[in-house]
């Protein structure tokens, strides 16, 4: 899997690296999956922003996927993402 940053929205600051997939876009909106590289806790809902490892970046919201299997101890989560609008270059 491609490995991405996921920035907070609020002041652009750096949450984590993430592992990601992109399964749908189109130019109102993207969808797809991330698991965080590293463990660390994070809220749900709107507020990021996803650079993927072409540099392109999204606005998107994340909701945590409980009935995914989620690895590691402590547990990493897979959450899905949901992005409005198109992909943008260079962050």
């Amino acid at each position: 899997m491609p490995i991405g940053k996921l920035y907070s929205s609020l002041d652009d600051s750096l949450v984590g690296e993430v592992e990601y997939h992109i399964h749908d876009e189109t130019p109102m909106s993207w969808w797809g999956e991330l698991i965080l590289t590293e463990y660390k806790r994070i809220g749900e809902g709107p507020g990021y922003i996803l650079e993927l490892d072409d540099s392109r970046w999204g606005r998107c919201s994340l909701k945590k996927r409980v009935n995914r299997a989620v690895s590691g101890v402590p547990p990493r989560y897979i959450y899905h993402v949901n992005g409005s609008g198109p992909f943008e270059d260079g962050k």
